[in-house]
């Protein structure tokens, strides 16, 4: 009898600790083709094969099931070989702005927190706007500027000269520099991909809010779904999961440690435009709970209307193509493909070699995950993206 009470809380347990991962079946259940998407395989493989990443994992969501994981080639090569498994974890990097800002922020809006055209100056009262150089006219930058990179902000800031004159980290003092720094045009004008924007859609959050985003982020978004492994600075178990990035000047690699440097150096790891950590199987629950309307398993993240606003292209933005904190179809979509549904699908990339990609009408969602930053930050997967999501795309042979 003690024998089978332990068996049975074992069971418990494990049931608990992978409950949040979506049910797998077979391509053919949900409407998809297993030899058209076998065809990933030989395209990762090749990837690998050619230098361009050590490794990877690759999720196939479709009708709220995972129809598809796989892990490929190696989670480390340096300074020890280690074999890729689906469970590893990955540096997010800008997968963080969407995954981790965006969700977050976006509960602000729905529960009247914040509004889209707020002027970033109430919630951050040293933010200066753009100042027109021949009529000398200000302009006031919005949310909805930061949100879809119009703003005018720059895109990155020097860390190396931030550092130097704040010390690190320094969140206050990176914040400080965002506040005034020259603004690059006139704000809704133009697309310009901004790190700044995200930092700084963090900032206002954590005014409001009074919590730092990696605390709201995992009470608010990552609790409430039960996911295990998504967090800023994991430790522990989770930990030990993660992939390493780049090798460092003193031989070691970054683990656990957030790869992008405003994001390390300034932010320690909390930060608004990368810090995130996650794996396959996490993502796969956030897709669906998206493309669910924002709920899954009961457990609602965000209202309906709000998932829809969010990955909508706002009035007036259309020649940006970028919805709020989402790419739908901007210089930077590469990743989407070319045959998923070629306005309403979106997603996001991330540095590392991260990426996601969601059908809302097709409801099918594409995590690949690499990294393609380790041992060194040499890798390509600009290419490998696109083909991966025509080859998923291709496979779908049924819509509900």
């Amino acid at each position: 009898m003690k024998k089978l009470s332990s068996f049975l809380l074992i069971c418990i347990l494990s049931v608990s600790v992978f409950a949040q991962s979506l049910t797998r079946v077979t391509p053919e259940e949900v409407g998809m083709d297993s030899k058209r998407l076998s065809n990933v395989d030989r395209i990762i493989g090749e990837s690998i094969n050619k230098g361009e990443i050590p490794g990877a994992v690759l999720a196939v969501v479709k009708d709220g099931k995972m129809a598809y994981i796989k892990a490929y080639g190696n989670k480390s090569v340096y300074p020890t070989v280690q074999k890729m498994e689906i469970n590893t974890v990955f540096d997010l990097a800008s997968v963080s702005k969407c995954l981790g800002t965006t969700l977050s922020f976006m509960q602000l809006v729905e529960q009247g927190k914040v509004r889209l055209y707020d002027n970033v100056s109430l919630y951050i009262p040293g933010f200066v706007g753009y100042k027109d150089t021949v009529t000398g006219k200000m302009f006031d930058i919005r949310v909805i500027d930061l949100l879809t990179h119009s703003s005018g902000l720059p895109p990155y800031a020097p860390a190396a000269e931030l550092i130097k004159k704040y010390g690190s980290p320094s969140p206050s003092g990176l914040l400080e520099y965002i506040e005034t720094c020259k603004r690059d045009f006139k704000p809704t004008t133009k697309f310009q991909y901004s790190c700044l924007n995200f930092i700084t859609l963090q900032n206002i959050l954590q005014n409001v809010t009074g919590e730092k985003l990696c605390d709201y982020a995992k009470k608010s978004v990552y609790d409430v779904l039960g996911l295990k492994n998504t967090t800023y600075n994991p430790a522990g178990s989770t930990l030990a999961l993660v992939a390493p990035t780049e090798k460092q000047a003193d031989g070691s690699v970054l683990i656990g440690k957030v790869h992008d440097p405003l994001a390390r150096l300034l932010n320690d790891g909390n930060s608004g435009n990368a810090g995130l950590f996650s794996n396959a199987d996490d993502m796969a629950v956030i897709a669906v709970a998206l493309i669910n309307g924002g709920v899954y398993n009961g457990k609602r993240i965000m209202g309906k209307l709000t998932v829809e606003a969010m990955t909508r292209v706002p009035t007036g933005f259309e020649p940006l193509g970028r919805s709020l904190g989402w790419d739908n179809y901007s210089s930077y979509a590469s990743n989407l493909g070319n045959l998923f549904h070629p306005v309403v699908t979106y997603g996001h990339t991330g540095y590392t070699g991260t990426s996601i990609v969601i059908d809302p009408v097709a409801k099918v969602a594409v995590i690949l995950l690499t990294n393609r930053v380790h041992p060194e930050d040499k890798g390509s997967v600009t290419k490998l993206r696109g083909l991966v999501a025509n080859a998923v795309a291709g496979s779908v042979t049924r819509c509900q």
